[in-house]
């Protein structure tokens, strides 16, 4: 008669082979970053996203900790080198340059690492059952993914949200979804549809129910309109970009940016509007302080019969803040105080230096070039012209979901988006962040005035279409009744709730996973452990980079 096997073994699973080696895991992983890179523009292939999505997914299944590690790596180097190599512009000629842009890249590039760790984990702890692998599976994947994003867009001082999935599809039909969801409820929905796509291959699903859950989720991507919030009338803008000395290291004379921005303004004398919009950095020095300057921009306040929006860095006691001022015929002296807005996340070590004594140890050179120390702003991002609501975000503020928000809660019924992009001059970024730009259109149902100093600005549609636009390198005067919006779209309401379900539905999914892995009858580490005690040392590293 012959012995039954344990009870304990028999239940006990083999683990999840990789897909594909270490070494073509790496170059798919790497293939997906230069994927994701080209999704956004400047080229703004936006079906590369999900593509690069896939590629990283696939580099990472069975993969152990170091594995993982080492895939995430080459995904995140191939993305991030790429897709901001304009912040190695930002110091000029300097030859040492290129530190910003190896140190941030080099900084999210491990991150990206480190995060694609836990997804690897959850795809060797995950039950085997067929449809937790084709439901339960693909949703911790993509919250994991998106927890990621959520995490590094965050933190540290203040994170960096240049990379997201989300904000990529802003000239796609997808972009209509966070009108719903927001950008990170969509970066959710495309990652969640990659991973069933790829389960359904993984467990030979062709019957018609193994389809549903992405069939489902891509019916909700392409099918999904925008959210329609309600007509509320027009403003008359005449949006300024002046074309004047605005990089960091740019060589002027007194008040040429301030001439530059006269000089473009000039057709508003006899062309009427209700609103003039200078850019971030459209005045060379703070009206509160400088009566020249002050003494201008009254002037021409009324020669425009309009009020100026502009922007200057501003001095309030021992504090410097970037702010954006509502500036009338009468100055600052106007009834119920001059209306402004500061910068409420300036921009570390580029408009401030976080922990400055730490970094000027290391890099003294290069800290010490940067000298303005920009305080956060805490008042409201909004300023009132009559009945009108206007919303306000300045230069990369436009990636910060909290402050777009606030602005549509505080009663926006139009955003403009004040950039000084002269430090980037013929790179990627301008581009870049007025794809954001019309990602936040869409999102908040809103019309967008996106102005730079230098180029390229625009004025974006409530449903993201171009209205019209002024080239690089060129001063010029964009002028045109714009939609005036109402009604919080759900990605606006909903959006914050839908950020905490998926971060902590992330971190709680995969401590359950791992707890029924870890619990399993057979799953225990100790035959494991004792396997490894028997490996050689070069045994024991490929195991854990496997």
């Amino acid at each position: 008669m012959s012995r039954s096997r344990p009870a304990a073994a028999r239940r006990r699973r083999p683990p999840i082979r990789p897909l594909l080696p270490l070494g073509a895991a790496a170059i798919a992983a790497a293939l997906g970053g230069f994927a994701l890179d080209a999704s956004f523009p400047a080229l703004g292939i936006w079906a590369l996203a999900p593509v690069a999505v896939a590629l990283s997914l696939v580099s990472l299944i069975g993969r152990r900790a170091g594995g993982a590690l080492l895939v995430g790596l080459a995904f995140g180097a191939a993305f991030w080198f790429p897709h901001i190599d304009w912040s190695a512009q930002f110091l000029g000629d300097n030859p040492q340059a290129w530190v910003p842009w190896v140190a941030l890249a080099g900084l999210q590039t491990v991150f990206t690492g480190l995060g694609a760790i836990p997804i690897a984990l959850a795809y060797g702890w995950f039950p085997h059952g067929r449809w937790a692998r084709l439901v339960g599976l693909p949703l911790l994947v993509a919250a994991l993914w998106t927890a990621r994003e959520l995490v590094t867009s965050n933190w540290p001082y203040g994170g960096f949200a240049w990379g997201r999935i989300g904000m990529s599809q802003s000239a796609s039909p997808l972009a209509e979804v966070a009108s719903w969801v927001g950008v990170s409820g969509l970066t959710f929905l495309i990652v969640l549809f990659c991973a069933a796509v790829i389960e359904v291959v993984r467990v030979r699903g062709r019957r018609l129910p193994a389809l549903i859950p992405a069939t489902a989720t891509a019916l909700i991507l392409l099918a999904l309109p925008q959210w329609q919030t309600a007509t509320a009338g027009t403003l008359s803008v005449g949006a300024v970009q002046g074309n004047g000395p605005t990089a960091y290291f740019d060589e002027r004379e007194d008040w040429a940016i301030l001439r530059a921005q006269l000089e473009a303004s000039e057709p508003l004398k006899t062309e009427p509007v209700d609103l003039v919009v200078w850019p971030e950095g459209g005045v060379d020095y703070d009206p509160l302080q400088d009566p020249v300057t002050a003494a201008e921009l009254s002037n021409a306040a009324r020669a425009y019969g309009a009020p100026i929006l502009m922007n200057a860095a501003s001095v309030r006691g021992e504090d410097v803040f970037n702010t954006s001022m509502l500036w009338t015929a009468d100055g600052a002296d106007v009834a119920g105080g001059l209306q402004t807005h500061a910068k409420r996340h300036p921009v570390p070590f580029g408009e401030y230096v976080p922990d400055r004594p730490f970094f000027e140890a290391i890099v003294p050179d290069l800290i010490g070039m940067i000298g303005r120390e920009y305080t956060p702003g805490t008042d409201a991002p909004v300023v009132r012209l009559a009945d009108t609501v206007v919303g306000l975000a300045i230069c990369f503020d436009v990636v910060a979901d909290d402050l777009i928000r606030e602005g549509v809660r505080d009663g926006a019924q139009v955003f403009m988006f004040q950039t000084n992009n002269a430090d980037f001059r013929g790179t990627d970024e301008n581009l870049q962040q007025l794809a954001f730009a019309r990602m936040r259109a869409i999102e908040t149902g809103r019309t967008v005035v996106n102005l730079s100093t230098v180029g390229t600005s625009q004025i974006i549609a409530p449903d993201g279409a171009t209205v019209s636009a002024l080239g690089v390198d060129q001063a010029g005067l964009l002028v045109g009744e714009v939609e005036l919006r109402e009604g919080l779209t759900p990605g606006v309401v909903v959006g914050p709730a839908v950020q905490l379900i998926i971060l902590w539905g992330a971190v709680l999914g995969l401590g359950l996973v791992a707890a029924l892995h870890f619990t399993r009858p057979g799953s225990k580490a100790r035959p494991a452990a004792r396997r490894a005690r028997g490996r050689s040392d070069a045994q024991r590293v490929e195991a854990m980079f496997r």
